[in-house]
């Protein structure tokens, strides 16, 4: 039985999204990030990073959202959630790579910009520029779009990352009515079972 550890409104839900998506049996483990729970040294032992997600699984403990993902489509192969050629796998990778190296980390800038200074002023200025960076990377995927998913016909556990993002969005400085491919994604998305069953458990 896997378990996932996850919180609410954190990128642990492109996996609660894989996993739905898959149909796998998994046990979720509600995080409490407001009390400290990710600084606990049951937790700790379990990733030393001290975030989410993190996958329990038979052979070990999986974490970062890249290799979770390819461990999701690679486990539950019928769920066809990656490309089965190796230059359909590698770009899948680097779409979930862009993700969690670009996007997600000009996101943090706004919400954790303590993590690259103890400057409150120069906070502020981080945060004053995510609405251009992110703007330039949604430019970017808008641009990419092959329609009807990301990577064109296929739903890929990175339509389920691209869904977190385009959530955020509004919250970045990011209009997505200015991106129309990406906006209609996201309604799709979000009518999707597997993704309403994974923000009900997942929040």
């Amino acid at each position: 039985m896997l378990t996932l550890y996850a919180a609410a409104g954190t990128c642990s839900l492109a996996t609660a999204i894989a996993l739905e998506e898959a149909s796998a049996k998994y046990d979720l483990h509600k995080m409490d990030f407001a009390g400290g729970e990710q600084r606990t040294p049951e937790f700790l032992a379990k990733n030393p990073k001290g975030r989410v997600p993190a996958l329990v699984t038979d052979q070990g403990i999986l974490t970062e959202n890249v290799a979770i993902l390819a461990y999701i489509s690679q486990m539950y192969p019928e769920a066809h959630l990656a490309p089965r050629d190796p230059f359909g796998f590698a770009e899948m990778q680097a779409l979930n790579a862009y993700f969690a190296s670009t996007v997600h980390v000009n996101h943090a800038h706004r919400v954790r910009w303590y993590r690259w200074s103890d400057d409150e002023a120069a906070g502020k200025t981080m945060q004053a520029k995510v609405p251009e960076t992110m703007n330039g990377c949604f430019k970017i995927l808008e641009a990419q779009f092959k329609g009807p998913w990301i990577m064109g016909q296929q739903f890929t556990t990175a339509d389920g990352y691209l869904f977190i993002f385009e959530g955020w969005a509004a919250k970045d400085g990011v209009n997505l009515a200015d991106y129309p491919k990406l906006a209609d994604h996201y309604k799709r998305m979000g009518e999707r079972p597997a993704v309403k069953a994974a923000l009900a458990k997942h929040g």
